[in-house]
C-alpha cells in the first residue's frame, strides 16, 4: 500500500511542542480539508514532570483532539540528539514517506536547547531529502526523493518577531484543549509533581494571551506566528491581508 501523502507535516522536538506552537493553525488547516500529520523527534523522557510513557498517551489524546491523520515518534535521545547524518537520514525517511508540501517545525531560537537544534535538524533534512544521491529505504524499497515546498518555524518560549501570522479565531479553544491533554506537564494546582517553568498558571494563560496579542496586530481575536527561511511569493499585492 502506498503511504498517505500529507499536505502538512508538523514536527516537534518533544510531544506537546507542536500543540503549543501551532495547534490552532493545524486545526484550521484540517477544518479546511488538509491532511496533517505530526512527528515527534523525542519521547520527552527528560521532562521534569511525568514520564515518556505518560506523555505518549497524552500525545495520542492530543492528536485525536486536533484530528490529525497520523502521529509518529522517532525516539531520539531527549536533550542529547544532534544534527548529524544519522539523525538527518531518519527525518528524511519520514519526509519521503509522507511527502508533505509544508513542514512546520520548532522555533529557530528558544529557551530549550532542543528547540533550535530540532529546528535546524529538520530544516537540513528537508533540503537533503530532495537530493537523488541520498538513498533511503522503507521495507527494503527505495524511497522517492521529496523536498517540501515550504518550511516554516513556529514560535515557542521566546517572543520572536514573526514573518507572518495566521488568524485562528475559531480554533484557539481546540488548541487549548489539545495542550491540556498533557495534564502531566502543565498547570494543575493539585499536582504533587516538581514545579517547572511550563507548569505555572502564567504559562498556561500565555497560550491565550500571546495569541490575542498577535491577533491584535492584525485586527483579529487570535493568531499564531511563524518565521520563514525564504521569501514568500504572492501573485498580487491584495493577496496580503
Amino acid at each position: 500500500m502506498r503511504n498517505m501523502k500529507l499536505d502538512i507535516l508538523a514536527i516537534g522536538a518533544h510531544p506537546d511542542d507542536v500543540e503549543l506552537g501551532c495547534g490552532a493553525t493545524i486545526a484550521k488547516e484540517i477544518a479546511a480539508g488538509k491532511k496533517v500529520g505530526i512527528l515527534d523527534l523525542t519521547r520527552g523522557e527528560l521532562g521534569t514532570r511525568g514520564s515518556a510513557e505518560i506523555r505518549a498517551k497524552e500525545a495520542k489524546k492530543a492528536a485525536g483532539i486536533l484530528g490529525v491523520e497520523l502521529r509518529e515518534n522517532l525516539a531520539f535521545a531527549d536533550g542529547f540528539f544532534v544534527n548529524d547524518k544519522e539523525h538527518q537520514l531518519e527525518v528524511i525517511k519520514i519526509i519521503r514517506k509522507y511527502q508533505p508540501d509544508i513542514v512546520l517545525c520548532n522555533a529557530i531560537d528558544d529557551r530549550h536547547l532542543d528547540h533550535p537544534k530540532g529546528s535546524q535538524l529538520v530544516s537540513n533534512a528537508c533540503f537533503l531529502s530532495g537530493l537523488r544521491k541520498i538513498e533511503t529505504f522503507e521495507n527494503d524499497e527505495k524511497q522517492e526523493v521529496w523536498r517540501p515546498k515550504h518550511v516554516y518555524h513556529y514560535i515557542q518560549w521566546k517572543n520572536i518577531e514573526p514573518d507572518f501570522v495566521v488568524e485562528v479565531n475559531d480554533f484557539i479553544e481546540k488548541k487549548v484543549k489539545a495542550v491540556n491533554a498533557y495534564s502531566s506537564q502543565f498547570y494543575d494546582p493539585s499536582s504533587k509533581e516538581p514545579s517547572s517553568p511550563i507548569a505555572s498558571k502564567n504559562f498556561l494563560d500565555s497560550i491565550t494571551y500571546r495569541a490575542q496579542d498577535l491577533g491584535r496586530m492584525i485586527g483579529a481575536e487570535y493568531a499564531e506566528g511563524f518565521t520563514t527561511e525564504r521569501f514568500v511569493a504572492i501573485d498580487q499585492l491584495d493577496d496580503l491581508k
